[in-house]
């Protein structure tokens, strides 16, 4: 059985779900509370809402702390890894351990996973993180200076908002967001994750 609960945060609502033996997703913050429960239920329909377990408030506690500016790397948290693919796990756990403030590239860790060549595998993993803040998959960027792409809803500009609360260094400002009603220009070149 998967429980789930919501929390504040200082940057909105947030939300857990949690097994036997771990946390089997977290979802980011948002401004509306009943918003992110249907945006949670939606990617785990099956939970059931219940207090938090000591393991689940210890999480919610580093959680709320990381995102008041405390450099809390959540390390201790621990997460269901065995339901993600073998190549996602080695990814996860290698951007577990940069630190807060810091960041690595997707080409970096793909080096790390013994093959340059799988930056854009090591982005696709990043993607589909079920435990971000936890795996903080914000804190993987492209290289050059480049923020890379962030699949949370509010995309770059989340990804730069929780690096700014760390502290991180962030040479490529979030891009304007484009006016509504207006479509983006065809065949205006669109940056690549991995350049």
């Amino acid at each position: 059985m998967i429980s789930y609960t919501l929390f504040e945060t200082p940057i909105g609502h947030a939300g857990l779900a949690w097994g036997e033996r771990g946390l089997v997703g977290v979802y980011l913050p948002e401004a509306d509370r009943e918003n992110a429960r249907r945006s949670f239920l939606r990617r785990y329909p099956d939970a059931v809402e219940a207090p938090p377990t000591p393991m689940a408030e210890a999480a919610i506690a580093g959680i709320r702390e990381l995102l008041a500016g405390e450099p809390n790397a959540l390390l201790d948290v621990p997460i269901e890894i065995e339901r993600v693919p073998e190549f996602n796990a080695r990814v996860y756990e290698i951007a577990r351990a940069i630190p807060p403030g810091e960041t690595l590239t997707y080409g970096e860790i793909a080096v790390m996973l013994g093959d340059k060549l799988l930056a854009r595998d090591v982005g696709a993993a990043l993607g589909k993180n079920p435990w971000p803040i936890v795996v903080p998959c914000h804190r993987v960027t492209a290289a050059g200076g480049k923020l890379g792409g962030f699949s949370a809803r509010g995309g770059v500009n989340t990804k730069v908002k929780l690096l700014a609360i760390e502290g991180a260094r962030v040479l490529e400002p979030a891009p304007p967001k484009p006016a509504r009603g207006k479509a983006v220009a065809a065949g205006a070149p669109q940056p690549s994750l991995f350049d």
